[in-house]
Parts: structure tokens; sequence; C-alpha cells
């Protein structure tokens, strides 16, 4: 997992290197405001984004992690504050801790 979490940072990070340098920040977000099918693509983005922070929150007071750094870079940067918060997940711990599917009675 931590090759996978490691290859997939280097190629996003890299690609979005290329990207900021060919349009800038603002450039992606004007590309991502062109159109009814972008504006869906970047409602999705933000939306998954929300939703993997509240897993990082809820995680993060379980574990006593800090919670401030990858959820601010996860609002400046998206995918990045996701990666980095499970790349850096202390070891012993294969993924977030899930609570019960249905409160117990």
């Amino acid at each position: 997992m931590r090759t996978v979490l490691i290859l997939a940072l280097a190629a996003f990070g890299a690609f979005s290197t290329y990207v900021m340098w060919q349009v800038g920040y603002l450039g992606i977000w004007q590309a991502g405001m062109s159109s009814l099918g972008a504006w869906q693509v970047l409602l999705d983005l933000v939306l998954m984004s929300w939703i993997a922070l509240g897993f990082i929150w809820r995680d993060a007071r379980q574990t006593g992690r800090t919670v401030w750094p990858f959820a601010l870079i996860t609002l400046a940067a998206g995918s990045f504050g996701p990666l980095l918060y499970l790349l850096l997940k202390p070891s012993g711990r294969s993924e977030f801790k899930a609570g019960p599917a249905v409160p117990s009675r």
C-alpha cells in the first residue's frame, strides 16, 4: 500500500506541477468552471474532498494525530492532503478505523 501511495503522490505531483506551470492555479479553477460538464467534475471532486476530510478528522481524533495540516492541504490542493495523511500514518495501521455500520442497541 505504501508503494502505491508513493507512486500516486509522485505521479500526481509531477502532473499537477506541469499543469500549474502551464495554466497557473487560477487557470485550473477557470477550466473547472468552463462548462456544465466541467462543473460536475469540479463539484464531484470538492464533494469527495469533504468526505475524505470527514474520514481524516475522525481517524485523527481516534489515533491522536494532528488533523490541521492535512485539512489545510486538502482544502488548498485537493488529493494531496488525503494522500499525505495515508502516507504519513504511523506504521501498524492498515487503514481507517470504521465505526459500526448500524448503531448498537
